[in-house]
């Protein structure tokens, strides 16, 4: 039989991953039959520990799946119970067998709801198809993951990695990270947004935008979802701008709803679209990333730059976060853990300048105390636009946790 992905050869249905290079994954080939009830053959690196819990869990997801007649064959490589679900459920789905139940695994604690104007300096990209980055991720302290069905999944697995993204939201715990998912564009990603909003991630990337109205569809569609599956909390949106149009659009694209917390900006199809070179001093963008951050800031949402794609350039990582932040960037995306602390690093404030920030509103509150006008700090005079950075620099010390 062979291992490739999705295959579909006469009658068998597969799905999943198995080999020596796969980790966490579960390999399931389904053989639909007419009667003669289930025959589960089971292969498995943890077979001598797990593979009577495995067997279990199998007839348990077939039979909430409605399926009582099946060859069924499971190579697995140390899958967790979440997955070994998704697995099956999306072999069952393919075969067009069964129910229209879902595989659901334990859920576990929501963690409490996210703010919208929360820091937001890292995040994480997961492969929505991969379930071996999952369960660590949060270890690497990223404040946010993302778990990603668009660039990062094959279009004959986007419908297996829907379901296993919907199971991961609600089997595993990120802990303090902020759960983001980056669906696909308008119109696949509404088929994404079905299956995940009941789960209530914390915040949705629309990849592509370019107009508002991409935006409100998508909103409505999560409004009808939370009701209807009664989600009780915030889900925000982050809409990635790539085109030049979407750039020139910016501003309606931040304002077009309330849920709009960010704007991030796709550099790789940015620059493509321009038929330009992304370059490491990033010339070629900076009008697009200023832009950006201008209609950000106007419409009181945070600006989100785009990845920094050359992992092993830590320096050039260290050195686009400084630009970025001196630019008005609050974060960046990732994609990979090492990137993380350069990133944080980056967009911190330096000690010198948070000791300034401090001295301007202990010498604004003082003049206040004395009903004085006019601030000064040395031989500078310190106005209110001074005072209110400096505020918002210090605010944002403490919430990395840089100030006592």
């Amino acid at each position: 039989m062979s291992n490739e992905n999705s295959a579909t050869t006469a009658r068998t249905i597969e799905a999943g991953h198995w080999g020596k290079d796969v980790r966490s994954d579960l390999h399931v080939a389904i053989e639909p039959r007419d009667s003669g009830g289930l025959e589960i053959t089971l292969e498995s690196r943890v077979g001598l520990y797990y593979g009577s819990s495995i067997l279990s869990q199998t007839r348990q997801v077939l039979e909430t799946l409605g399926v009582r007649h099946a060859r069924i064959s499971i190579h697995d490589e140390g899958a967790l119970p979440f997955v070994i679900s998704a697995r099956i459920e999306a072999a069952v789905k393919r075969a067009d067998l069964g129910n229209d139940q879902k595989a659901y695994p334990e859920k576990v604690t929501l963690p409490d709801p996210s703010l919208r104007d929360r820091l937001r300096r890292s995040r994480l990209y997961l492969p929505g198809s991969e379930p071996k980055y999952f369960v660590n991720a949060a270890l690497h302290g990223p404040d946010a993951i993302i778990l990603d069905l668009e660039d990062s999944v094959h279009h004959a697995e986007k419908d297996a990695a829907r379901i296993l993204v919907r199971n991961t939201l609600r089997a595993v715990d990120f802990g303090p990270c902020e759960r983001m998912v980056r669906i696909n564009q308008l119109p696949l990603g509404l088929q994404d947004l079905a299956e995940i909003i009941p789960e209530a991630p914390d915040l949705i990337l629309i990849p592509k935008v370019e107009t508002p109205d991409q935006v409100a569809e998508a909103d409505r569609l999560i409004r009808e979802l939370k009701v209807s599956h009664g989600v009780d909390r915030p889900i925000w949106l982050m809409p990635i701008i790539e085109s030049a149009v979407g750039i020139e659009n910016a501003f309606a694209i931040a304002t077009v709803t309330p849920n709009v917390c960010a704007l991030t900006i796709g550099l790789e199809d940015y620059t493509a679209d321009l038929g330009v070179v992304k370059t490491l001093e990033g010339h070629e963008s900076h009008y697009a990333r200023a832009r950006l951050v201008n209609a950000a800031k106007a419409a009181g949402v945070q600006a989100i730059d785009s990845v920094f794609g050359d992992v092993g350039d830590l320096p050039g990582q260290r050195q686009w976060g400084e630009s970025s932040r001196a630019l008005g960037f609050e974060g960046m995306g990732c994609i990979h853990p090492s990137q993380i602390p350069v990133i944080h690093e980056a967009f911190a404030p330096s000690q010198t300048e948070i000791d300034k920030a401090l001295k301007i509103v202990a010498a604004f509150e003082e003049a206040q105390q004395r009903g004085l006008a006019v601030v000064s700090l040395g031989s500078k005079m310190i106005d209110p636009p001074v005072v209110e950075r400096a505020r918002k620099l210090v605010a944002r010390a403490k919430a990395m946790g840089r100030t006592e």
